[in-house]
């Protein structure tokens, strides 16, 4: 079987090594489909003085040809897109739709913050002092090292790079192990719409080798991660006692709520959309479903008739609605998740195992739905991040809202109902960074504020103007005119 080869951007060249990393195709993990270059130490160490170098430059030219840049790699990845998604397909295991979604969304972070080279960077403040100017002035803060997930492994890296590169700053980019060739294809845009050498720095390689290398370095003035709580705490821990600006964006354990005027039909389509999509593998993703006693049997129809007609299968193929899982180690988690679940006494609606026959040599779990889950149980507190949700009934909208907030998680809650009154105390009492009435969890816009509250990530929020806030840092400058 004919395995490519990618190299990775370092220092303004596209570069190998002596030995590779070999990325799988989740549908069929027999044979690997791409080999990338596992990076030494030694050459990481050297990606970081490539990006102070880059940096000093960088931050030097003006925000404006900066802004070119940036839509003219948003321009490639619209042009190359059939290829990007295909290869997104074939690396993470989600669907040809899913992908040139998320081919069009990275292609929007970087027009959107391109187009931010044009608003004000400062403003005049007034100054107790005669004859004296006073301002302040956001300015970039120097090297970023962003460390990317496997779920969404183009639109993480955008999210992180555009308002990083808009500002001014200098990026090493370590994407996951599993996924590294979409974030390949994004620096390939950059490069090819003209990026200076250094600026931007791949990293692919194996973490046990390379961690020292990539997390420890002096030059690191900011770290941002996506990726689990676990790893998350340990980042935090370790750049604390250097003082290196954090941010994360972590787990969720997100909850949708039913109540007893909703349409719910319509409750049903979303919740399977915010579930499902993705195989589930979404931070936004729900996985809770809180549903009004009063309709609880009339919704849980509704959603099993509508998650029973889900297609699992390849990516490329039209008809799929959920492709696999991005790696065996993933999919046997998740089936752990579900076998203690059962254990503990939830019961199996539907779905709730793998399948056999042609799809068993992928990595694949049938789209499962549990009932009778308790708060005691470790399904209703720990996040699955597969294609699995709970479904639990609640009376009245004062136990639902405690309900949704009885989890150490606060990244996204949705509510379905016809009673403005309850969709703006859900808004107002729900402890998450992201609420939702009659739509989904997942499905936020380039220039929408997004992060979450609690143990799902910490204070700097991603996307919008907000974004800007971990990139730059603020100067206070008076010039006295007078003698």
């Amino acid at each position: 079987m004919f395995v490519r080869t990618m190299e990775t951007l370092a220092g303004g060249e596209w570069t190998g090594s002596e030995t590779w990393v070999d990325v799988f195709d989740p549908v069929d993990v027999r044979q690997p489909v791409v080999r990338v270059p596992a990076l030494t130490a030694v050459q990481v160490n050297g990606l970081y003085a490539a990006a102070a170098a880059g940096f000093s430059a960088w931050r030097r030219t003006p925000a404006l040809a900066r802004a070119k840049i940036l839509a003219k790699a948003a321009e490639l990845l619209r042009v190359r897109s059939a290829e990007i998604a295909l290869g997104v397909v074939t690396e993470n295991g989600k669907t040809l739709a899913e992908a040139r979604v998320e081919v069009e969304k990275a292609a929007d972070f970087f027009e959107y913050y391109a187009g931010h080279a044009r608003e004000a960077y400062g403003s005049l403040v007034h100054d107790v002092r005669p004859d004296t100017r006073t301002s302040f002035q956001r300015e970039p803060i120097g090297v970023v090292l962003a460390i990317t997930p496997w779920n969404d492994p183009l639109i993480t890296p955008a999210r992180k790079l555009a308002p990083a590169l808009s500002a001014g700053n200098a990026v090493v980019l370590k994407p996951a192990s599993e996924t590294p060739t979409s974030a390949l294809y994004l620096a390939r845009a950059l490069h090819d719409a003209g990026l200076p050498a250094g600026v931007l720095n791949v990293v692919t390689g194996r973490t046990s080798e390379i961690s020292d290398a990539l997390l420890d370095d002096p030059r690191i003035a900011a770290l941002t991660f996506t990726g689990s709580n676990e790893v998350g705490e340990r980042l935090r821990a370790r750049v604390a006692p250097r003082n290196v600006r954090f941010q994360a964006e972590l787990g969720g354990k997100n909850a949708s709520v039913v109540l007893a005027g909703a349409d719910l039909a319509a409750a049903a389509s979303a919740v399977v959309a915010a579930a499902f999509a993705q195989a589930g593998q979404r931070c936004t993703a729900t996985s809770r479903v809180l549903v009004d006693r009063a309709v609880h049997d009339p919704f849980l129809a509704e959603l099993r008739s509508r998650v029973a007609a889900l297609r699992l299968g390849p990516g490329p193929d039209a008809a799929t609605n959920v492709g696999p899982l991005v790696s065996r180690n993933q999919q046997d988690g998740v089936l752990r998740h579900i076998g203690a679940a059962i254990k503990q006494g939830a019961r199996v609606e539907l779905g709730g195992d793998a399948p056999a026959g042609d799809l068993a040599h992928g990595c694949y779990v049938n789209p499962t739905i549990l009932t009778d889950v308790t708060g005691e149980m470790d399904i209703w507190r720990d996040e699955v991040f597969g294609p699995v949700v709970v479904v639990r009934a609640f009376d009245g909208l004062d136990e639902a809202i405690e309900l949704v907030n009885d989890s150490a998680y606060g990244l996204a809650a949705a509510l379905f109902s016809d009673s403005l009154e309850a969709a703006y105390r859900f808004a107002d009492e729900v402890d998450c960074g992201q609420i939702a009435v009659n739509t989904t969890t997942s499905g936020w816009d380039v220039h929408h504020p997004f992060g979450g509250f609690k143990d799902s990530g910490s204070a700097f929020k991603e996307q919008g103007t907000e974004a800007l806030h971990f990139y730059t840092r603020v100067k206070s400058v008076a010039i006295h005119f007078g003698r």
